[in-house]
């Protein structure tokens, strides 16, 4: 089972084309450190996609996708889900069946409201906190985060008794979630902000996020969702040297990285 981040900025994307910071220069100048925004794709037997980013579709034209069997979305916010039209003609003149889509009620009913011409494409079943499904041999089970109503994480996990969690928004975690994923293999988590955390109650910035992991003792920890620019701008070589600073098993995340779950 392989975890591939399709996309690991926040809602701003890196570069912006407003910005001209010097971590939109960076990306500017290395196509390698530029973000697209947040989402991952699981790839098994099957393809399980989770959010579905506004650049969706040359993400997985990237990664060379060409089917998509499911599909989980953390929240509603347009960062996760602007991307979802991109799904319609594949299951309309492709796939030519309903694709199964998971998500809260307060994100299918979003998703009723904006996107009202989707609904044929997707057979909805809802999900909560607490719920789980297993899915192409692996059990995904929603979490408890603090963000927008309606917001889930998800711990993925597989038959060989390995534990992914992705958490791709959220602020600080609620303490039932922090005990259920204790010692887990691999961690991934939103980092917003660098600097100043300008949304603390439903976001987290790279040293809160640092603490975190650091706190559920990881194997493995990912940071993704990443603004770069706020609250002080900052580079990727920057930030990783920051990181070298702790545990050799904290990484920042990168659109394209594959990696084992």
């Amino acid at each position: 089972m392989y975890l591939t981040f399709l996309g690991t900025a926040a809602g701003c994307g890196v570069p912006s084309f407003y910005c001209n910071c010097a971590a939109c220069l960076e990306a500017q100048a290395d196509p390698r450190c530029q973000r697209s925004r947040c989402s991952v794709l699981i790839q098994g037997q099957k393809n399980t996609l989770i959010d579905t980013p506004p650049e969706l579709r040359l993400q997985l034209i990237r990664e060379k996708v060409d089917h998509i069997d499911h599909l989980l979305l953390t929240h509603w916010h347009y960062d996760h889900t602007g991307g979802l039209g991109d799904l319609e003609f594949y299951q309309r003149v492709h796939r030519r069946e309903v694709i199964p889509a998971y998500m809260t009620e307060d994100t299918h009913s979003w998703m009723k409201s904006s996107f009202w011409f989707l609904e044929d494409c997707f057979y909805t079943k809802p999900i909560a906190p607490g719920f789980h499904v297993t899915i192409d041999g692996i059990k995904y089970t929603a979490l408890k985060v603090e963000h927008t109503p309606g917001t889930i994480g998800l711990l993925l996990e597989t038959e060989n008794g390995r534990r992914t969690v992705y958490i791709p928004d959220t602020g600080p975690l609620p303490g039932s979630t922090i005990e259920l994923i204790h010692g887990i293999d691999t961690f991934i988590i939103g980092a917003t902000f660098w600097g100043r955390n300008w949304m603390p109650e439903d976001h987290l910035s790279i040293s809160e996020a640092v603490e975190i992991a650091k706190q559920i003792e990881a194997k493995q920890t990912y940071f993704t969702h990443l603004s770069m620019h706020h609250d002080t701008p900052v580079t990727n070589q920057e930030l990783e040297a920051y990181l070298a600073n702790f545990e050799n098993h904290f990484h920042l995340a990168y659109d394209g990285l594959r990696i084992e779950i």
